[in-house]
């Protein structure tokens, strides 16, 4: 075993080690101190992502493990969003049923995290399934935090049944590509496959067990009610970091392994982003309650993303991890007004309880407003500059029809999220959601979000350099 490889693996390793400082934080910190736990928390992964700013190539157990630049700049982006949820949980976290169970969430957090960065950097499919799990298990304790209160035990219990009838079809499709193949590296994989009816349905059953993770149609059935059961932070974190890891990573596979099948996994994800765009969008205009809502624009947003893993190049690699960057910023921005709100009403998430929001709190207003306009596609804030780099990414490879009907979709998404501008503005409301001052965290939350949209849009350098390090 190369000891010097491990010791480069710095992003799980001193992830692992902020992991073992907020086990002991949170077992022997008495309980009037337990309050400094959520400012250790931000402090510490803070810390580690600057220890993990400069991306390089990492191999091994012996290609078990392999990172690379772009997926070492992933990592700092899931960190980053990880920290932003972090910041957005200070006012939830302490409230009197939460107080006391706050470690828990920063725990089960960071182990989820670890987990994907396991997943994002495997090599081997058993140290992916590992991190798939490591990922998954800890997040339905998350959706279940608040297992007294609303639907969240129910969310739960979906969103764990869920979870483990696709981690046995990933299972199972990890046999059969072992058994036409004999082995289990990425790196062997590929001179094996010959594209029989086996190696289709073990193609077919590894992207179902991804699909779930990233509620791809018609794997979505789980996310609406468990994002509604969910706690607020919870669903904002399984709405973006969740997700960006497991898009990187179908890619990284398909592109990797599965390359000699790209016919086959082309077909199927032509038929995936029509069916998840298109539906998603159409069930997202009948909804009220916002957090329902955010599901079906998740949903919605997935199938975009997947406009980049469907062009299978380095291009499309980069306008992947622009997208995700770019949709972190915006979809956290929602996410935080949503919490803020809900925080400080105790419950008011229906579009009607938004209402006339623009006359007392104008700032959150306009904060959720830049953020729908950048989720929309809207020129000229990030999200425009986000969708166009997926849809040139797949109109090089030759998907027009595909790319057709996305931008078609982009016109109805365009609809449903000017309906809650519309309710903040224009729609009349007697008793509007009282005027109230936000958290610090959740304001430089929010303003880190707010940042994101407006700038990333502006620096063409960040797409460039996230292009050069696909190329590597």
């Amino acid at each position: 075993m190369d000891l010097i490889a491990i010791l480069h693996m710095h992003a799980e390793l001193s992830l692992t080690a902020v992991f073992i400082l907020m086990f002991l934080l949170d077992l022997f910190l008495p309980t009037p101190q337990r309050h400094r736990l959520r400012p250790m928390a931000c402090i510490l992964l803070a810390l580690q992502l600057l220890a993990n700013l400069w991306p390089e190539e990492v191999i091994a157990f012996g290609g078990m493990y392999h990172s690379t630049p772009i997926a070492s700049v992933l990592k700092s982006v899931l960190t980053v969003g990880t920290l932003l949820v972090f910041l957005q949980a200070d006012t939830w976290l302490q409230r009197e049923d939460t107080r006391y169970k706050q470690g828990e969430f920063y725990l089960l957090t960071l182990s989820t995290l670890l987990g994907m960065f396991f997943m994002i950097s495997a090599g081997h499919f058993l140290l992916f399934f590992l991190g798939l799990e490591l990922a998954t298990v800890p997040m339905a304790c998350l959706v279940t935090f608040d297992k007294y209160k609303g639907h969240s035990a129910e969310a739960g219990a979906k969103f764990i049944l869920s979870a483990l009838f696709s981690s046995g079809i990933f299972l199972y499709g990890i046999s059969m590509i072992y058994g036409t193949t004999g082995t289990l590296y990425f790196d062997d994989i590929p001179s094996r496959l010959v594209g029989t009816p086996l190696q289709i349905l073990a193609l077919v059953f590894f992207f179902s067990g991804l699909a779930f993770k990233l509620s791809l149609v018609p794997f979505h059935l789980w996310t609406a009610d468990t994002y509604q059961g969910a706690p607020t932070t919870v669903s904002a974190y399984l709405s973006v970091i969740s997700k960006g890891a497991a898009a990187f990573a179908l890619m990284a596979v398909l592109t990797k392994v599965f390359g000699p099948m790209a016919g086959q996994w082309s077909q199927m994800l032509c038929l995936v982003i029509v069916t998840t765009i298109t539906i998603a969008n159409l069930f997202a205009i009948r909804q009220n309650n916002l957090k329902r809502f955010m599901a079906f624009s998740s949903i919605s947003q997935a199938g975009y993303i997947l406009l980049a893993v469907l062009a299978g190049t380095p291009q499309g690699m980069a306008s992947l991890v622009y997208y995700i960057i770019v949709y972190i910023a915006a979809n956290l921005a929602v996410f935080g007004v949503i919490n803020a709100i809900e925080q400080h009403t105790h419950g008011q998430i229906e579009r009607e309880d938004y209402n006339g929001l623009y006359r007392t709190n104008p700032k959150l207003t306009m904060v959720m407003t830049l953020a729908l306009f950048s989720l929309a596609g809207i020129p000229p804030f990030a999200g425009f500059f986000s969708k166009f780099f997926v849809f040139m990414a797949a109109f090089h490879s030759g998907y027009y029809l595909i790319v057709f009907i996305a931008l078609v979709n982009t016109i109805i998404s365009l609809y449903y999220y000017l309906l809650i501008v519309k309710a903040m503005f224009i729609q009349p409301n007697e008793q509007p959601i009282g005027h109230f001052r936000t958290t610090v965290p959740m304001r430089i939350s929010l303003l880190v979000c707010v940042a994101g949209i407006l700038v990333l849009g502006i620096l063409s350098g960040v797409y460039q350099l996230l292009n050069d390090m696909s190329l590597l």
